[in-house]
């Protein structure tokens, strides 16, 4: 059992729970906890780390020079899902710990997701505003369970969106997945049908992506994945910021070629570039935020702490 450990907090949205905060401050240890609200970065972020043994990170850019400053780190708990943030080569070199579990805000992001679809099918987004502005417009927009719908990762979360979009009546048919790995078990079990990401493309209503970022999802959905995509079609992104192109698909809805455009993570957060205009939906990276998903992701950084600390 450890006797003595420093525990930080770099994540803003953990830190901004007091159930959390609470949690962590029973295990017995020093927590400092940032409390600013602010994302931090650099050798910001190094000083607020300090000589800590722990960690609990978010999206926080945890690189090598960070680790080469904080000497005494033994522990980084990952408060979220994404671990595209961390330099991992870094950590093992030295032999910082990753305390780290899969799908832990899958449901949240998939609500989401789910109230992307249904606000741009039934046209709710776009007739708030205009009502909004004083105009009776009655533009009812099509059932979401008429759509097909593709999916892009069928990890935790893009097999929560199908079992989600099952519950509103979608059939086997109508649920496309697309996955590097065998999920056919999955899919068997949620009820979806595979496919490759060029018949998506071709075939979809909608297609939302739920991959990792690292270097063979980077910026795999582009101009060259527009041009191939059918008219129409609205893009929904909740996965990482570099994997749609936000300029290029932006462009493409304001052009006529795509349906619209849902995202909730950018190319650097926070964001504040993004345009406006029809069919262009944009949240501040609120899908794994709900209250239900801050205490899961919370309590599953702590759960690896007090692994840790062999409590």
């Amino acid at each position: 059992m450890t006797s003595t450990c420093n525990i930080v907090v770099t994540s803003s949205s953990f830190s901004q729970s007091p159930i959390l905060v609470n949690e962590l401050r029973n295990l017995g240890f020093p927590v400092k906890a940032n409390t600013d609200g602010k994302k931090l970065e650099g050798n910001e972020l190094s000083s607020f780390i300090g000589d800590a043994q722990v960690a609990i990170v978010g999206t926080e850019p945890i690189t090598y020079s960070v680790l080469d400053a904080c000497k005494n780190l033994q522990l980084i708990a990952k408060y979220g899902v994404g671990t595209d943030n961390l330099d991992q080569k870094a950590m093992a070199a030295g032999g910082i710990k990753l305390g780290w579990t899969a799908g832990v805000n899958r449901r949240s992001v998939a609500e989401l997701v789910i109230g992307f679809l249904l606000g741009h099918f039934r046209n709710i987004f776009n007739t708030s505003q205009t009502m909004q502005a004083g105009n009776w417009i009655k533009q009812g927009g099509r059932q979401l369970s008429g759509c097909t719908i593709g999916i892009v990762g069928f990890g935790h979360t893009g097999s929560e969106v199908a079992w989600l979009l099952r519950g509103l009546g979608l059939s086997p048919q109508q649920i496309l997945f697309h996955d590097i790995i065998d999920k056919s078990e999955t899919a068997a079990k949620v009820g979806a049908s595979a496919a490759s990401f060029n018949e998506i493309l071709a075939a979809a209503d909608a297609i939302s992506f739920h991959v990792p970022l690292d270097d063979t999802t980077r910026g795999m959905y582009g101009a060259n994945q527009i041009a191939r995509t059918r008219s129409g079609v609205l893009i929904i992104n909740t996965a990482r910021g570099g994997v749609v192109d936000f300029g290029e698909t932006c462009a493409a809805v304001q052009r006529g070629h795509l349906g619209g455009f849902a995202a909730d993570v950018y190319p650097s957060e926070p964001y504040f570039a993004a345009p406006t205009g029809p069919n262009l939906y944009f949240t501040p990276h609120i899908g794994g935020n709900s209250a239900e998903a801050v205490l899961a992701m919370g309590r599953s950084a702590i759960s690896h702490v007090v692994e840790f600390l062999g409590r």
